[in-house]
């Protein structure tokens, strides 16, 4: 009954006119970044945030929210219709859904996303209806020792998760860690690595080193790496799926919600994960192996069910523990903070109406997206056209003024610049910016939970292996790093990501 209580207290939230409007905006943001290769949800979301500060906070984060999940679906357009995945997690949809649409079955392939998509999205939103709330409760019985050892598992998992070796994963980490330690010691005052900068006493601006690192660094590689975007596409007929496809999907959609809502909590490209082990589920189990790769509808609805229940249940450890699963969810993490509110547990109890609100407006956001991409398929396609040397200059112009807005500084504009640089650089060397910008977030986070852990300890260091549930995820980081480093595994992410790189 306290469920259903609050669920009405989200609609009431959700459903006001600016919220709509912009949950509205959001999802169609995010279908076209979706459907735009080399942009993709992080790079948007960091060049959109300097501009939610005048909004409401929930207002601010229904928008945000829907440009993450709205990727999701838009990522699948391209990949179905000319090959070219819009989004990282619809690489393994390309392997299927283009072979249909070369077979004239265009229309059925995006059918089955559609269809996956929605009911993926929408029994992940009752997923994080039903688990946020318990999990927050148990979080409030979290101590410093907990809290350091929680964040510490989340940065040695998303090790696992990351392209490239894990070695380069887990210094990208140690590089985040330490940008965020510069700036004045939050317990003492005393400056860190300043270099007599007084811009950089109250440390590395957030929004500098996300707009840098996955806007302007993007922008860098894929001008660097033109492709031709030529769409030509036929008239896509038969939008709805034949009796036959209709059976075909069902199995697909429930195993892929199913292991996307699982997989999406963890830390790193859950998503991504999830929809290349739907797809390796999907191809052991059918009876149509030598279909998969010449047009199986089952290799579209299980991916694309996958990555969109990811992309849902990866708010869980947002909302109810502050720490971010994904390079995009520690950017609403910026998002919370910059509204004056501390993510975590107690979100739940002091915004009742941003936590519930979020949450409604994700069932919200699924039925807009429904309606947007398929009436709207050549409308998507025909954005293709639109030549890199145009679009990027403008989004780069868009992201400076944003951030100068913030502060009206000047060095914030130089941030991005030198963040820009040093993220495409980064990527030449074959290290992901994403495990970075989770450390630059959660390196604060770890600190001083380590040293409020201490203080309290009066610096006995075995706290952290005396309290059970410290001790128990300590043994979980562990065995991640140890899992994080062994061939076989190393060999699997490298072909988890190979489409990626």
């Amino acid at each position: 009954m306290e469920l259903l209580d609050n669920l009405a207290l989200g609609f009431s939230t959700a459903l006001l006119v600016q919220n709509v409007l912009y949950c509205f905006v959001g999802v169609l943001l995010g279908t076209a970044v979706g459907v735009l290769p080399g942009i993709g949800p992080t790079a948007t979301v960091a060049m959109l945030l300097p501009i939610t500060f005048g909004f409401e906070p929930v207002t601010a984060l229904i928008m945000l929210a829907g440009i993450y999940y709205g990727a999701q679906y838009g990522g699948s357009t391209t990949a179905i219709l000319i090959n070219l995945p819009g989004e990282s997690s619809a690489a393994v949809t390309a392997l299927d859904g283009h072979q249909m649409a070369r077979q004239g079955r265009a229309g059925a392939a995006l059918a089955a996303a559609a269809i996956g998509s929605f009911v993926a999205g929408t029994a992940a939103t009752v997923v994080l209806a039903v688990a946020a709330p318990p999990l927050a409760r148990i979080a409030l019985a979290f101590g410093p020792a907990e809290y350091f050892s929680l964040v510490l598992l989340g940065l040695i998992v998303s090790i696992a998760l990351a392209r490239g070796t894990a070695l380069k994963a887990l210094a990208m980490i140690a590089l985040g860690v330490l940008l965020g330690t510069v700036g004045q010691d939050i317990y003492t005052g005393t400056p860190r690595f300043v270099f007599d900068r007084r811009e950089l006493y109250g440390g590395i601006d957030f929004v500098s080193v996300a707009v840098g690192m996955f806007g302007v660094a993007e922008i860098l590689r894929n001008l660097e790496d033109e492709r031709t975007r030529t769409a030509i596409v036929s008239r896509v007929r038969n939008l709805w799926p034949t009796r036959e496809d209709r059976r075909r999907i069902v199995g697909p959609i429930l195993r892929g919600t199913g292991l996307g809502a699982a997989l999406g909590v963890l830390p790193g490209g859950g998503h991504v994960l999830a929809s290349f082990t739907s797809y390796a589920v999907e191809k052991r189990i059918s009876k149509r192996r030598q279909e998969f790769g010449n047009g199986a509808i089952e290799g579209v609805a299980g991916p694309e069910s996958a990555n969109n229940a990811a992309a849902q249940t990866s708010f869980i450890p947002l909302l109810t523990l502050g720490l971010p699963a994904h390079p995009v969810m520690a950017l609403m993490v910026g998002a919370f903070i910059v509204h004056g509110i501390t993510p975590g547990p107690n979100v739940i109890t002091d915004e009742p109406e941003l936590f519930w609100g979020l949450i409604a407006s994700m069932w919200i956001g699924n039925v807009l997206l429904v309606l947007l991409n398929l009436p709207l398929i050549g409308f998507w396609v025909r954005m293709l056209r639109i030549p890199y040397q145009v679009l990027f200059p403008m989004i780069i112009l868009f992201a400076a003024i944003g951030t100068y807005s913030l502060g009206f500084n000047a060095y914030d504009v130089y941030a991005i610049v030198f963040f820009g640089i040093l993220g495409y650089v980064l990527i030449k060397c074959g290290c992901e910016p994403a495990p970075l910008l989770l450390g630059f977030v959660l390196g604060p986070l770890l600190e001083e939970n380590l040293r409020r852990a201490l203080i309290i300890s009066r610096g006995d260091a075995s706290v952290f292996l005396t309290r059970p549930i410290s001790a128990v995820l300590l043994a979980l980081a562990a065995a991640a790093l140890a899992v994080a480093v062994l061939p076989a595994i190393r060999r699997r992410r490298e072909i988890v990501f190979a489409e990626d790189e």
